[in-house]
This record gives C-alpha cells, sequence and structure tokens, in this order.
C-alpha cells in the first residue's frame, strides 16, 4: 500500500484534519464556540490520536518481538 493511500485511509489523520478545521472555523471565522465545548472537542480529538499511536506502536513492537 502506497504512503499516500495509508495516509489518506487513516483515521487519526481524518480527526486531525476535521480537528484542524474545527479550530480555523471557530477561531478564525470567530463562530463564537462555548470555551468548555472548543477545550472538549480538542482534547477528544488529541486523546484519540495519541491513544491510537499507542496502539500502533504496541503493535509494531509485538510483531517486532514475535520475529
Amino acid at each position: 500500500m502506497s504512503i499516500l493511500k495509508q495516509k489518506l485511509t487513516s483515521r487519526k489523520f481524518w480527526v486531525a484534519v476535521a480537528s484542524a478545521a474545527f479550530i480555523i472555523l471557530s477561531e478564525g471565522l470567530g463562530l463564537n464556540v462555548d470555551s468548555d465545548l472548543y477545550w472538549k472537542i480538542v482534547s477528544l480529538a488529541l486523546s484519540y490520536i495519541f491513544g491510537e499511536a499507542a496502539v500502533d506502536i504496541a503493535r509494531v513492537i509485538n510483531k517486532t518481538e514475535g520475529q
């Protein structure tokens, strides 16, 4: 699988894109999103991305140990 195809099918990538779009829209366009909601959405997205990255790392470590 090509690297571009891997990135475009990655849930982490799309969560990052959606989060960036949310931040740009709320900050740049002044949508007046409630501060608590803003930080809950951003922290949820970051938690998901870091959690999935930890799972990916664990998967690679288990795969290399099994060889």
